[in-house]
């Protein structure tokens, strides 16, 4: 019987639908498989996650509540070669989210650079209205 495989981001805008979903069923496992081995996940406190461990042990912290997550809008990638700048706004208006994603050998993508929760746009969004 084949191995369940997961799903891989065969473009750079499918990591971010690809986290949502993984957050929802609590796979941690699933979650790390979106980075590359030494990627860089920013934390809400200030501190970085930097390689699959310590992304890992933030996943499952984050997870740990079972809380669910609702899907931003996304903006189409940015892409220069195998780079692509993907972001989503924050469902609420409550910041965006900006990453950036490598294209690997396989030809599916991972990201490199995971700014989660960017507040900075949600303060200027406040003061521009």
């Amino acid at each position: 019987m084949a191995e369940n495989v997961r799903e891989r981001a065969q473009r750079p805008e499918d990591l971010s639908r690809l986290v949502v979903e993984r957050l929802n069923v609590g796979d941690v496992d699933g979650l790390v498989e979106l980075y590359e081995s030494e990627a860089v996940l920013a934390l809400p406190d200030g501190v970085v996650a930097t390689g699959v461990e310590e992304i890992r042990a933030a996943y499952t912290r984050l997870i740990a509540d079972r809380p669910v997550f609702q899907p931003g809008r996304q903006s189409p990638a940015l892409r220069a070669g195998d780079l692509a700048l993907t972001s989503s706004r924050l469902p609420g208006g409550a910041g965006a989210t900006v990453e950036v994603a490598r294209r690997q050998p396989d030809g599916s993508w991972r990201w490199i650079l995971d700014q989660p929760n960017a507040p900075w746009v949600a303060s200027e969004q406040a003061t521009a209205e």
